[in-house]
């Protein structure tokens, strides 16, 4: 049997690491519950995320401090959504005031300081594939949004977002309409899990499809089975637990 090549690759990039401070310039909420910001300083000048799931490290301070203080502040990892020679903008989702980065992008002053920290590396898909599966929760809405801006009108596709309820929903550009889970009162994922596990190989978006599955890590065992379900290499997918219940300092592999 012939073996048939795949029509695009995941190409892993490493990026100069710089570390930037910037302030927190706008704020707009997109749904009661999830937050874009805008961070911007001359700092950011060149700053570049050629990877629609690249991670970068956003460090919080209460207030001015030096450099090298702010580089000791509490972190978390985020995905850049856009940027341009002076500004950044990042997106949180906000549930009650768990963790670090999400309470300061719903409530901390205009001016705050914050750092920037990479990416320090990208997965980059070069070629173009002829199907997409975009699936995640809504700390992957910004990555969702990049991948999807890249898939050509008309190309088979499924995007699939669990989020709590109706009113968590935002707006995604996409050339496909989005398929919108509520998990409820039911624990994060479980919506996302269920929609995976109702795959079946005659569900298959199309052929050589790009598939992007993350959310809370309990995704990461039926994300992996689909993807045996359908025949895709792990390689020319990626699959990954964005956050782990009960552990706030998890972040995400590279």
């Amino acid at each position: 049997m012939t073996e048939v090549k795949s029509a695009f690759t995941i190409e892993r990039r490493g990026l100069d690491l710089r570390f930037r401070a910037v302030a927190l310039t706008a704020r707009e909420w997109l749904a009661p519950h999830y937050v874009r910001v805008r961070l911007s300083g001359p700092e950011l000048e060149g700053f570049d995320s050629p990877g629609a799931d690249d991670h970068m490290r956003l460090f919080f301070s209460d207030g001015p401090v030096p450099t090298e203080r702010l580089r000791a502040s509490p972190s978390r990892e985020y995905t850049p959504l856009a940027w341009g020679d002076d500004w950044l903008d990042v997106e949180f989702a906000v549930h009650g005031d768990e963790g670090v980065g999400a309470p300061w992008a719903a409530s901390a002053p205009l001016g705050s300081f914050v750092g920037v920290g990479g990416p320090r590396g990208s997965a980059v898909i070069t070629g173009t594939p002829d199907s997409w599966l975009l699936a995640g929760d809504e700390t992957a809405i910004p990555a969702i949004r990049r991948f999807a801006a890249a898939i050509p009108d008309g190309t088979p596709a499924r995007i699939a977002i669990e989020v709590v309820s109706e009113a968590d929903r935002v707006a995604v550009d996409a050339p496909v309409e989005v398929e919108w889970l509520h998990r409820g009162d039911a624990p994060a994922g479980s919506a996302l899990i269920a929609f995976l596990d109702g795959l079946g190989s005659a569900d298959a978006v199309g052929d050589d499809p790009f598939c992007f599955i993350a959310a809370e890590q309990s995704v990461v065992k039926p994300g992996r089975a689909l993807l045996a379900r359908w025949g895709v290499d792990a390689a020319q997918a990626v699959v990954k637990g964005y956050w782990k219940r009960g552990e706030a300092e998890y972040h995400a592999p590279h």
